[in-house]
């Protein structure tokens, strides 16, 4: 069988479920590859021969978005930014001083500006939600902002890749599959990219982090 074949009988519900599923839980706070599979499932939606329709991978996104950050907050609020110490001290990779210093000065900065654009950046995808209940931002605010950023987000990325690959499957032709393999790794470049800058500014923030008077780093406390 071939990967046509193996990729012609995935049931279209399973594409739309899995979709929400992933993006719902990277919004909640865990670190799942959500855009990963959002870009996928609308490669598999520019394809003729599969019965993946762009729309509703759209809608399964956007869902997934703005549910997993509403419980995000909702989990934020009740906790607070101890659930952030607790957090760093067992998922020091995605939750350490550092990149809790980056979140929270962008919230500072930008307010419903960064739930919004946090939709876009892997590290802020996941910290919107909880951070934004941490820090007792209003929820109209926050739900406006993340309403928007999820529509943006999840439509712009299923539109964008969706008619990318139409275009791959015009000019090539036969070779359709060279231009999925030259998005996908345009896709990890930018991707890549991101992840180096967003490092740099973790490590810097870990760097200037301020030390309160006990000795420890703010919000270090057992939720």
């Amino acid at each position: 069988m071939t990967v046509d074949d193996m990729l012609q009988v995935i049931p279209p519900v399973a594409v739309y479920l899995l979709t929400g599923v992933v993006i719902g839980l990277e919004s909640l706070g865990i670190p799942l590859p959500g855009e990963i599979v959002l870009v996928s499932a609308a490669l598999l939606s520019s394809r003729p021969e599969i019965d993946v329709d762009p729309l509703w991978v759209g809608v399964a996104a956007t869902t997934g978005a703005v549910v997993g950050d509403s419980i995000g907050y909702a989990i934020g609020r009740r906790y607070g930014m101890p659930l952030f110490g607790w957090l760093g001290r067992r998922f020091p990779k995605h939750f350490g001083p550092g990149h809790v210093a980056v979140a929270e000065r962008l919230f500072g900065r930008w307010g419903m500006g960064a739930v919004f654009f946090g939709r876009f950046v892997a590290l802020l995808r996941i910290f919107a939600g909880p951070l934004a209940g941490a820090l007792r931002m209003p929820y109209q605010k926050f739900l406006v902002a993340n309403v928007a950023g999820g529509i943006c987000w999840a439509g712009g990325t299923t539109a964008g890749v969706y008619y990318l690959g139409l275009v791959a499957e015009t000019w090539l032709k036969r070779f359709s599959w060279v231009g999925l393999v030259v998005a996908v790794l345009a896709g990890l470049g930018v991707t890549l990219w991101m992840r180096r800058r967003t490092r740099s500014m973790v490590r810097e923030a870990g760097g200037a982090a301020v030390v309160d008077g006990d000795g420890t780093a703010p919000g270090n406390v057992t939720p």
